[in-house]
């Protein structure tokens, strides 16, 4: 039996070997994932040379809230090829205006979930992510609410859905790092690199331990607006220290600020 970690989930240490095999983890396929992986997974395969490191930390089964970095609007491509690699499935929260016709309703079929920023429905999102995460699936999230406008591409401040989510639900909560979608699509320069195996690396971190946050919750404790982003600036600081690993620099102590307006492109959601 699988020892308990401090987030109460079962251990996600267990040796490659003794992973179910992949086909199994992933489950039942709809076909909007088929869809998804028949366009996401060869485009992919072309634009980067993905390279993981701790993968497997990714847990075979259970709930699973991954949080990472966002430098590229096409880092949803890399991140779901890091999932459907490790014997998971990845739902994402997007923006909601790319669930459209035809491709919405296999954005849907996916297990994709619509964010509805800046409205009076934005939290709607988070509740379908919570359920989703209940039913055990894997979200993943990009807590800055789309690429970040550090010019030298560190995280900005992020939005406080994550902690939330975070603290309501047994997933485990893993930083991941990501490094180089950002040399294909160059988001500050508004350009696109035809470029092919461009090299995309992804650093899994252990999971956060926020175990006495949660005890606290269920008994009572409010979500507050300080607990929140005190939850939130935790993750995302792991998710920098292990940014900095990756690009071998180091990180600056502080988080870029948001910016007051989207701009054309932000394709990427997130909630709260």
């Amino acid at each position: 039996m699988a020892e308990e970690t401090p987030t109460g989930v079962a251990a996600v240490e267990d040796r490659a070997d003794r992973r179910p095999a992949k086909w199994r983890t992933r489950g039942w396929l709809s076909y909007g994932m088929w869809a998804a992986i028949i366009v996401v997974y060869p485009v992919a395969s072309l634009m980067f040379r993905l390279r993981y490191r701790h993968a497997e930390r990714i847990p075979a089964r259970g709930p699973v809230l991954l949080v990472a970095n966002h430098v590229s609007v096409l880092d949803p491509l890399a991140c779901a090829r890091l999932v459907f690699d490790s014997g998971r499935l990845p739902h994402f929260l997007a923006k909601q205006s790319v669930f459209k016709g035809f491709a919405g309703t296999l954005l849907r079929s996916s297990g994709q979930i619509p964010v509805a920023r800046f409205s009076v429905d934005a939290h709607a999102a988070l509740d379908a992510a919570k359920a989703d995460l209940d039913a055990g699936n894997v979200i993943v999230i990009y807590p800055e609410g789309s690429v970040t406008r550090d010019p030298d591409w560190w995280p900005m401040q992020a939005r406080t859905g994550v902690a939330r989510l975070a603290l309501t639900t047994d997933a485990v909560v893993l930083p991941v790092a990501q490094w180089g979608p950002q040399r294909v699509h160059d988001y500050h320069r508004k350009k696109l690199y035809l470029r092919f195996r461009v090299p995309a690396d992804y650093l899994v971190g252990e999971p956060v331990d926020l175990s006495a946050a949660r005890a606290a919750v269920r008994d009572g404790a409010p979500l507050s607006g300080q607990l929140l982003r005190e939850t939130t600036d935790l993750i995302m600081s792991r998710v920098r220290e292990q940014l900095a690993e990756l690009r071998q620099e180091p990180a600056p102590l502080t988080f870029h600020p948001r910016p007051r307006h989207e701009l054309p492109g932000d394709l990427s959601g997130s909630a709260a």
